[in-house]
């Protein structure tokens, strides 16, 4: 039974119908395949240039511009490069200039100093060379004031006796510093009643005699001027007195 409707099922009336292919060798098959796939690839490549188009991109243009942008950069990278050197080299012509001009002005001020001290020379000379009986009897040259560091100040002057110097100058210098240390606003004097170096300021001279020290403050102090008083031994009011501002 069961080799019957096997032999029912393959070859009789309900049986499928029969399909003849032709057979087609390997060989035959590979260069059908390979020119399918260069037609979908050749296909696929015109889609997309075709679409680059359409959405405005053009490669030749595109190639173009984007060479013509690396040339823009190239350009402005070696300007900016020239741009860098003139830079530099205007920058050090100015610390050159900035340098000679504050030796300049440094050189004028030393000059103009000289001046002075040479006009100051002058009069000095010709007070000593002067025979006059009305020639001031005592006077102040150079009486200078500098803060060299803070809290720390150096004097310096030159007393200088005129006229015929008929006897030495016997007596002593005493300085009065104004000074402010905020609202504070003090004098000291210099040497002080108490002072042991109250001898460096005694004076005895004939013709002229130099006179340079030191006197410290307070750092936070502001010393706003100095005043230098000439005594002479035995007298209670100062015989010459001079001050010099510092602000």
């Amino acid at each position: 039974m069961r080799l019957r409707r096997t032999l029912k099922r393959n070859f009789g009336i309900a049986a499928s119908p029969l399909t003849v292919r032709r057979h087609v060798a390997w060989y035959w098959r590979l260069p059908l395949l390979a020119m399918l796939l260069a037609g979908a690839a050749i296909l696929s490549w015109w889609f997309y240039d075709a679409g680059m188009r359409f959405a405005g991109f053009e490669r030749g243009v595109t190639v173009e511009e984007l060479q013509r942008l690396r040339e823009k950069v190239g350009a402005l990278e070696s300007e900016n490069v020239s741009l860098r050197s003139d830079g530099a080299q205007s920058e050090r012509r100015m610390q050159i200039e900035q340098i000679t001009q504050k030796d300049l002005v440094k050189n004028v001020k030393t000059l103009q100093d000289e001046n002075a001290q040479l006009k100051e020379d002058l009069v000095f000379f010709r007070k000593q060379m002067s025979p006059d009986k009305n020639a001031d009897e005592l006077s102040i040259y150079r009486f200078k004031v500098e803060n060299i560091m803070p809290g720390e100040y150096r004097y310096r002057l030159l007393l200088l006796q005129g006229g015929e110097r008929e006897r030495e100058f016997q007596g002593k210098v005493e300085l009065l510093v104004n000074l402010a240390n905020g609202v504070e606003k003090t004098v000291m004097t210099i040497p002080s009643s108490k002072g042991a170096d109250a001898r460096a300021y005694n004076l005895s001279f004939k013709y002229y005699q130099r006179l340079e020290g030191t006197f410290h403050v307070e750092p936070k102090a502001v010393v706003k001027n100095v005043q230098i008083r000439v005594f002479e031994n035995g007298a209670a009011q100062p015989k010459l007195m001079q001050t010099v501002n510092l602000i």
